[in-house]
């Protein structure tokens, strides 16, 4: 078993676009009606929305390969790229999904793990991300690491408003 990480670049986009049109299906599909899916992967993950993403100087998207295939993926924001005002001190994890067939391997963790490296490598003090209240397993899998839940904030897929928790940890 081999696990890498790999940086993501423009010439990325279209393989971006299939892990997480992938990933965000096999996450919340059956929660959602396909009308709101449909809207949601639309106006997330077209090609120009992902390569503006790409092109943005404070995001990072990263791949996680399983045995050399592409497993999942990590976006990560500082500064005015985070989708919440949280300071010159935060690292948001924007997006950190493993295709289910990846699940259980322990990559999720991986994927955080490079994100707490890149905060500590920017001198971040925390880090944070939303997470839907309703993904109790995700939820479990961030408090288990040292998450806390400090606040909300409103997610839209497609025209029905959702709350997000926002888990934040403290970096050392």
């Amino acid at each position: 078993m081999t696990i890498n990480i790999k940086k993501c670049i423009l010439e990325d986009s279209r393989k971006l676009q299939e892990i997480s049109y992938e990933t965000f299906n096999e996450t919340f599909k059956h929660q959602n009606s396909p009308e709101n899916m449909n809207a949601y992967l639309e106006r997330a993950f077209n090609l120009k929305q992902l390569e503006k993403e790409l092109s943005n100087i404070s995001s990072q998207f990263f791949f996680v390969y399983f045995n050399n295939e592409v497993a999942g993926y990590l976006k990560v924001n500082t500064n005015e790229a985070q989708s919440e005002e949280m300071g010159a001190e935060s690292l948001e994890i924007e997006r950190i999904y493993i295709k289910k067939k990846f699940q259980k391997h322990g990559l999720g963790k991986y994927l955080l793990n490079k994100a707490m490296e890149i905060a500590m490598e920017r001198n971040k003090k925390k880090i944070w991300l939303g997470v839907w209240e309703k993904n109790e397993n995700a939820i479990a899998f961030y408090k288990k690491l040292g998450f806390v839940q400090t606040g909300v904030h409103s997610f839209y897929m497609g025209d029905e408003g959702q709350m997000d928790f926002i888990m934040t940890k403290t970096l050392i």
